[in-house]
């Protein structure tokens, strides 16, 4: 039983990577768990949205508590500094997809 629930999991982890790579363009770049949505995929403000409120669609996942500004920053301005935000991983998007939902409590789990 746990050798299927292995595989599901890494089919789903498979397709999420494909997922991804579609929305970012990035098919150069080898995306794991611990891949920053932020700093390695360069995916931030409307487009850290899209991708997010994109993938709730596909896998029905809640996102009505997450606060997207403590982990994106807005789109980059030229002369303005990014400000600091936490680090958010594919492993989240993960977490969310098997929750069903992205919020505190799942990020931190």
């Amino acid at each position: 039983m746990e050798k299927n629930r292995n595989v599901k999991t890494e089919t789903q982890f498979a397709e999420l990577v494909s997922f991804i790579s579609d929305k970012s363009g990035k098919h150069d770049i080898p995306i794991t768990r611990q891949t920053l949505i932020e700093d390695d995929l360069g995916i931030t403000g409307e487009d850290a949205y899209d991708l997010i409120k994109e993938l709730s669609k596909k896998y029905q996942i809640n996102i009505s508590g997450f606060n997207f500004a403590k982990y994106f920053n807005e789109e980059p301005l030229m002369f303005l500094p990014d400000r600091k935000v936490i680090p958010f991983t594919v492993a989240h998007l993960e977490k969310a997809i098997i929750a069903g939902r992205l919020d505190e409590e799942v990020i931190n789990s």
